[in-house]
């Protein structure tokens, strides 16, 4: 993404949390870092503008069709925002640490308020998915501390609580950095909890690495017919899951 001019978002009480704007897109940096944790079009709201948001949605070409989708890290509510107005048949629980993250989403890209299909919990991610089995769909991951993952959401047993808190079609979806050196680490720990049901996708070269990792086999049909879903869901959403569906690189148990 683009270099931003960097300029404070909220009170100098919190020096930590700060907006930019170029070119219509404003920008969310945490941490006192250049990376970019969340960014909106001022133009589509409600649109996903990071390449690796798009690809996160990937997992609808195994469950287009999730009841429950729960995520972990808000950021400036790019993924609650687009399940909200295009998956009108999904619950979208978001669990977010920091209150601050949360009034920042909402004063400044858009979040809407809770109602009977979105929630925003202030919560420790891991202890939230422990304490909640067989609650969601759908489980996003996207949970960092600076430029590394945040420990309490790469661990085995957080792992492994994800796995129980997926129903039976579950699918968890993690936004990773490849360039991080616990890369393998991290994934042979999913392949551990998922019986090997892991696959990933390469969101950016050098950049992010989406993986999906499933409570069941989705089954040889699945995998054969992911290029006809794929240009149902490309013609309905306008993201290319054609592509996603040729990115995706299959594992198994």
């Amino acid at each position: 993404m683009q270099n931003f001019s960097r300029r404070r978002a909220v009170s100098p009480d919190e020096p930590d949390i700060e907006l930019s704007e170029q070119a219509g897109v404003r920008a969310l940096h945490m941490g006192g870092g250049f990376l970019v944790q969340s960014a909106m079009r001022l133009s589509a709201p409600n649109d996903l503008e990071l390449v690796y948001t798009r690809c996160m949605m990937g997992f609808m070409l195994f469950h287009p069709d999730p009841g429950q989708i729960l995520m972990l890290g808000l950021g400036g509510g790019s993924l609650a925002k687009f399940a909200y107005h295009r998956l009108p048949q999904s619950k979208i629980t978001a669990v977010e640490i920091s209150p601050r993250v949360v009034a920042v989403a909402r004063s400044h890209f858009f979040l809407p308020e809770d109602d009977d299909r979105l929630q925003v919990v202030v919560a420790e991610g891991g202890d939230y998915v422990a304490r909640h089995p067989a609650s969601a769909d759908v489980l996003m991951v996207d949970g960092f501390d600076g430029g590394s993952q945040m420990p309490a959401l790469c661990s085995q047993a957080f792992y492994d609580h994800a796995r129980e808190a997926l129903g039976k079609r579950g699918v968890m979806v993690v936004n990773l950095l490849s360039r991080d050196r616990r890369l393998q680490e991290y994934l042979e720990r999913m392949e551990r909890s998922f019986g090997g049901r892991v696959s990933t996708m390469m969101a950016e070269v050098h950049g992010n690495l989406v993986a999906f990792a499933f409570k069941r086999d989705p089954g040889r049909r699945a995998w054969e017919r992911l290029g006809e879903r794929a240009a149902r869901l490309e013609a309905e959403f306008s993201l290319p899951f054609p592509e996603y569906a040729r990115r995706l690189r299959r594992k198994g148990p």
